[in-house]
């Protein structure tokens, strides 16, 4: 039983002089991949008179907006993060498209210079996004559970919502909200029946939180200060995200590839601030909102 007992202990201490060894080389590269999985609310966007049947469908249609599979590279200090292209749908282009908004590129991070840089498009413009890392107060719970191989524990924080984030818009009100906005509307249709649907504000009902809670999953076997997209800060790499409607889970991590992706920068758009990209989001919804009630007074002002 001793003997079993000290073999046990000295695999243990070999794995983990191993594992140092490999984080302590100047080469030292590694890969995660991650799937991506965000949930919608149908009701936020106009699936409140849908059938079952409908929205079924449609929720079937955006299974491949919704699910995506990304890749990290990273090192002690750089580190990026993409779409893997090499599973997307024929024709669908790189990242997703909330109608032709915004399409996604390369977020690359540097915790070393607190640098981050991202690719953006948006209303097809170009931009890069170039600014300081965003600074997470993540408050540690002891919590533990396993991931693959992996303890992972669990920490927690709250970020700032981006405005362009179409994976958190609610129902005006949010979920506590919901049953009083189900009355609100219950009580308007029955006040007029014969309102014409597509007079109506889509975007009347319809919020985007300031901030949401984020609950991380990091592993201290793999020392490294990073994570899936803008998330980094904790001192292990980040295997598991959950956002609000999203969940990000790494599902294969690969230390020192034979076959290394060059960590790049991204350099191809406008440079821009994130605080500048922002507003530049918000006054274009705010010219999209205005749009849409401009056209239903005009189409109101018809049919009387």
């Amino acid at each position: 039983m001793r003997l079993k007992s000290t073999f046990k202990s000295l695999t243990i201490a070999l794995v983990m002089v191993i594992t140092a060894n490999s984080f302590a080389q100047d080469s030292f590269q590694g890969q995660a991949i991650y799937m991506s999985k965000t949930t919608v609310d149908m009701d936020s966007f106009g699936g409140r008179d849908m059938s079952p049947e409908r929205k079924k469908a449609i929720t079937e249609r955006m299974k491949s907006m919704l699910e995506k599979t990304f890749i990290l590279d990273f090192n002690k200090t750089e580190s990026t993060y993409k779409e893997d292209e090499a599973l997307e749908s024929p024709g669908g282009g790189r990242g997703f498209r909330f109608g032709g908004m915004t399409s996604a590129g390369t977020v690359y991070k540097n915790v070393k210079d607190n640098q981050l840089l991202q690719d953006q498009e948006f209303f097809g413009k170009q931009f890069l996004i170039k600014d300081s890392l965003t600074t997470f107060e993540w408050k540690m719970s002891g919590e533990s559970k396993q991931i693959g191989q992996y303890t992972c524990f669990k920490a927690t924080a709250t970020k700032k919502v981006d405005a362009a984030d179409w994976t958190n818009m609610r129902r005006r009100g949010g979920r506590d909200g919901r049953q009083d906005n189900d009355k609100k509307d219950t009580a308007e249709a029955k006040q007029d029946s014969t309102k014409v649907k597509g007079d109506k504000d889509p975007f009347e009902n319809i919020e985007i939180p300031e901030e949401v809670e984020v609950t991380a999953w990091y592993t201290m076997s793999i020392p490294v200060n990073s994570g899936p997209g803008e998330y980094w800060g904790l001192p292990g790499l980040i295997l598991e995200v959950n956002s609000e409607r999203t969940t990000i889970l790494c599902t294969k991590i690969v230390l020192n590839p034979a076959d290394k992706d060059e960590i790049k920068k991204p350099t191809k758009g406008k440079e821009i601030s994130q605080e500048d990209y922002q507003a530049t989001v918000k006054k274009k919804m705010e010219e999209m909102r205005e749009m849409f009630r401009s056209r239903g007074g005009r189409g109101g002002r018809g049919r009387n």
